[in-house]
């Protein structure tokens, strides 16, 4: 049985509104205009217990929504949530003690005052004993470098540290499951791979299983292989990023430096991205010819003095898929 079940998810969302100026302002007081978005439209998928898994689509795709009913604070319309046997509504109590809760644009954390305090207060909330308490602390200061910062305000924190304690807040009590809702949004690069190793760390020794949404490919190619598409409410794909990239990663870049060109060569399926005296940068479509052929045609004309081939970035693999589902 699956640690996570998620079967025909369904949340729907009435929303006011009204054509801009003073005299629409006027109609609406005596009668309102509603629509009706469907932010989460059938949704199923499993996860595993110590799976990372990641959560991925553009904006107002409804990953958030999503998010939000795994975690028990919205009522789903109809549909099935299973989270380690627990139904995030009837077994409300003992679920939440079971999940950590990281929103990258919210604050689990008092703001004006330091840090240990609001973790004491987490510590009241999740009734840890003292023992407990100073284990798990320790472990975490430890390992998100946040000892120096427990005296510090909320408030004066940057935003790398109060990320590295908001996720440390999230795990005081031990949670079998961690929902991370863009927990690097913001960061600087050297707090980003911070964040990443301990979310690796975690997963390797407390066997957290742990949903993440991000617009940042970068973490998602760094902490897992498995991804979970979402647009327009409807999940489009759940697999490897692997996959994924052998179907959409069609066109390569290949770098080639010479000296002694006598000509350019024609070459079809290619286009020149840049070239200078003694470089060119090519896009090449690996579906209709191959490195090895361009590499023979340049050696007709010149001296190759080196040669680099260059994947498309995962963010460039994305957005085609993006594109491959009209959204």
């Amino acid at each position: 049985m699956s640690f996570i079940t998620v079967k025909n998810l369904n949340k729907t969302f009435k929303v006011y509104e009204r054509d801009a100026g003073l005299i629409n302002a006027f109609k609406a007081l005596f009668k309102k205009n509603y629509k009706f978005i469907k932010a989460v439209d059938d949704i199923s998928f499993d996860i595993n217990e110590g799976e990372i898994v990641a959560y991925i689509g553009p904006n107002g795709a409804g990953k958030s929504t999503t998010i939000k009913m795994l975690c028990g604070i919205l009522n789903p319309d109809d549909g099935e949530i299973s989270i380690a046997g627990l139904n995030p509504f009837s077994n409300r109590k003992k679920f939440v003690s079971n999940i950590g809760v990281v929103f990258g644009q919210k604050s689990q954390l008092w703001w004006d005052i330091p840090v240990g305090d609001s973790f004491d207060l987490l510590k009241n909330i999740y009734k840890i004993s003292n023992e407990e308490y100073n284990m798990r602390l320790g472990e975490l200061s430890k390992l998100l470098n946040i000892g120096d910062l427990l005296k510090t305000p909320v408030r004066q924190l940057s935003l790398g540290q109060r990320m590295r304690c908001e996720i440390a807040a999230s795990l005081l009590h031990n949670p079998k499951i961690l929902f991370l809702d863009e927990p690097t949004i913001g960061l600087d690069a050297v707090s980003k791979v911070q964040v990443r190793k301990f979310i690796k760390e975690i997963n390797a020794k407390k066997k957290v299983t742990i949903i993440l949404t991000s617009h940042d490919m970068t973490d998602i190619e760094a902490l897992t292989n498995r991804i979970i598409v979402i647009g327009n409410g409807k999940k489009l794909y759940d697999g490897t990023l692997s996959n994924i990239k052998k179907k959409f990663s069609n066109h390569k870049k290949l770098e080639i430096i010479y000296s002694k060109l006598k000509r350019s060569p024609s070459i079809s399926n290619t286009k020149v991205i840049h070239k200078k005296r003694n470089y060119v940068l090519l896009d090449v479509d690996m579906t209709k010819t191959t490195i090895s052929e361009i590499v023979e045609k340049y050696s007709k004309v010149c001296e190759i003095n080196d040669i680099n081939v260059l994947s498309e970035n995962i963010d460039d693999v994305i957005i085609k898929l993006y594109e491959d589902f009209k959204i």
